[in-house]
């Protein structure tokens, strides 16, 4: 797959490209964008985590059982890069989300104009943005999880890592699991600095298991993050629904 480096919130990938990263949340339900941000990009956001202003609110993981660590949500306005590559992102997904719910035998289909995705989260009272920033210490570790926020989810979000391993921490892998029937798996998705995983918000279809299977099965996924043994590590995470 080729480079994705973005300036300014413009996504350089072609057909070509996000056809490699459909099969690949079709077989794995995940999909890495690497160097989707300049390691200068990278610096700038995670200089904004210990700011005041341009977040809703704080949220300690300890306190509600997510785990160890700290997120923040921003308020709107949106950074304009990360504003710039929401917007960016979503028609690229919104043709894989419509097919998988398609296969799935779900009914809703999504704009491929984000901004027409928003009006139909606030006409149905979700008004609240989603894009958030993460910070790890040592020992600290996001638990398995899923980011639902209301009635209308988008099924694909995008973590983008903003620390360089091994440089800025360690440990810190990001993980997802998946569960369909009785069959569990876990997939350690490796990320450089810069790099973002495109992966499943809640399910996602999957073709039978055996030769004798027919038909869809639907897998459920979580996603989190693995204790961080030393440093500090930066994430932006962007999801395309806003929240109640």
């Amino acid at each position: 797959m080729k480079a994705m480096a973005s300036r300014d919130g413009v996504v350089k990938a072609g057909a070509d490209d996000w056809a490699g990263i459909g099969q690949s949340l079709d077989a794995h339900g995940n999909a890495v964008l690497p160097g989707l941000l300049t390691a200068g990009q990278c610096d700038e956001l995670a200089a904004l985590y210990p700011r005041d202003d341009g977040y809703r609110t704080r949220i300690v993981m300890a306190r509600h059982g997510f785990g160890r660590g700290e997120y923040k949500y921003f308020a709107y306005p949106l950074p304009p890069l990360l504003d710039q590559l929401r917007h960016a992102l979503y028609p690229w997904l919104a043709p894989i989300a419509n097919r998988w719910n398609r296969l799935l035998k779900l009914a809703t289909q999504y704009p491929l104009d984000l901004d027409a995705f928003f009006r139909r989260c606030h006409e149905a009272g979700q008004t609240r943005p989603t894009p958030l920033i993460l910070q790890y210490d040592e020992g600290d570790y996001n638990c398995l999880h899923q980011d639902l926020y209301g009635d209308h989810v988008f099924p694909l979000q995008v973590a983008i890592l903003l620390s360089e391993p091994g440089k800025d921490f360690t440990g810190g892998e990001f993980v997802m699991t998946e569960r369909s029937n009785k069959s569990q798996r876990a997939d350690v998705v490796a990320l450089r600095q810069g790099d973002a995983v495109v992966f499943t918000v809640h399910q996602r279809p999957a073709p039978p298991i055996g030769s004798r299977r027919r038909g869809i099965r639907k897998v459920a996924m979580r996603h989190g993050v693995s204790r961080i043994r030393s440093g500090r590590r930066h994430t932006v995470g962007l999801i395309f629904h806003d929240a109640r």
